[in-house]
């Protein structure tokens, strides 16, 4: 019986010690959050967890409820399921894929040891190209955004590490036709400038300054956008490189042939007249990984609108890049062995 008491005893005093940590976890938050991505990104969603942690950083927030950085935040505890299994769950667990797919499983090692740093063109103030459909305007950072997070989840479910360099706090893997525009998108919790150089800049210089601190072998980064020519150009997805890059080189022609490939299993007949250059882009120039510039085809074309409108299709291009890094990387390991 004391056996018993004692083993009881022993569980309260973890749990509550356990609590009394979760009540103390204390956080900074990046540039450019407001307290729904903060807390988001600590896996506290919804109007409670808001609510508590008014209450509990009333004396430290700005005005209008604004966080401010270099202020160390106290966070709710967890509570419910949230609060089982915690480590497990963030561990596969990333906001910006929306809630519902929030939470993944990791169900390969396919690309482990590979790290990736995905970036959609435009965003903030800069819509990039524009199309349309009747009234409705198709903006080329909403579909190319939409298309890396379904990019960036594949890649983490073969057990890659990712970065997503533009992110929207809001906006996670959409499956509507039309895609709503806004200008929240930040590189990773910074806004974005206005000035064109000052952009593309600083997305390069983020790749930049992870690519120092990654501990892998494998690193590659690939910039997806969506073309604008006149309406009546019809375009496959075509592919830039770095020039004098070998690896990026490689990279280009291997997700030229993936798309090749899909294409002759899924439309027989239909042919790929996607192309692979050297182009002379800042992104190009100034990233330090082996770089892969895509564009998905013609924003103002009616039959290459088709490619990117519906959820289904934005998620085959996901799938087929995907395949195109795990081709790619199975050749660098073979190499490398």
């Amino acid at each position: 019986m004391k056996f018993k008491l004692n083993i009881i005893f022993a569980l309260f005093f973890t749990i509550v010690y356990v609590n009394r940590l979760q009540a103390q976890e204390k956080a900074f938050p990046k540039k450019g959050e407001g307290i729904t991505l903060f807390l988001k990104r600590h896996n506290r969603v919804g109007a409670s967890y808001q609510k508590h942690f008014i209450e509990l950083n009333k004396n430290k927030l700005g005005k209008g409820n604004a966080l401010q950085m270099g202020v160390k935040y106290t966070l709710p505890p967890l509570q419910g399921k949230e609060a089982v299994a915690t480590t497990s769950k963030q561990a596969n667990y990333e906001p910006l894929f929306g809630k519902e797919l929030a939470s993944y499983k990791v169900t390969s090692s396919e690309l482990k040891g590979a790290c990736f740093y995905l970036v959609s063109g435009h965003g903030g103030p800069d819509p990039g190209a524009i199309g349309r459909i009747g009234k409705i305007e198709l903006h080329e950072d909403e579909y190319a955004y939409d298309i890396v997070l379904r990019l960036a989840r594949n890649l983490m479910m073969k057990g890659a590490k990712v970065h997503i360099i533009i992110q929207d706090a809001k906006d996670g893997i959409r499956n509507d036709k039309y895609l709503k525009n806004s200008k929240r998108e930040t590189c990773m919790g910074s806004p974005i400038p206005f000035n064109q150089i000052q952009r593309l800049k600083q997305r390069s210089d983020k790749i930049n300054a992870l690519f120092k601190q990654d501990k892998y072998a494998y690193k590659r980064a690939i910039f997806v956008h969506v073309d604008s020519r006149s309406k009546s150009r019809q375009l496959d997805v075509f592919f830039y490189h770095q020039n004098k890059n070998t690896q990026s080189k490689q990279l280009a022609k291997t997700m030229r042939s993936t798309f090749a490939h899909k294409y002759k299993m899924h439309q027989p007949g239909r042919g790929f007249s996607g192309t692979v250059d050297k182009r002379d882009l800042y992104v190009l120039r100034h990233t330090t990984p082996a770089s892969l510039f895509v564009e998905l085809g013609n924003i103002q074309n009616s039959f290459d609108q088709q490619r990117f409108i519906p959820s289904d299709n934005r998620q085959a291009l996901a799938n087929w890049l995907c395949d195109g890094f795990v081709t790619d990387y199975n050749r660098y390991k073979k190499k490398t062995q």
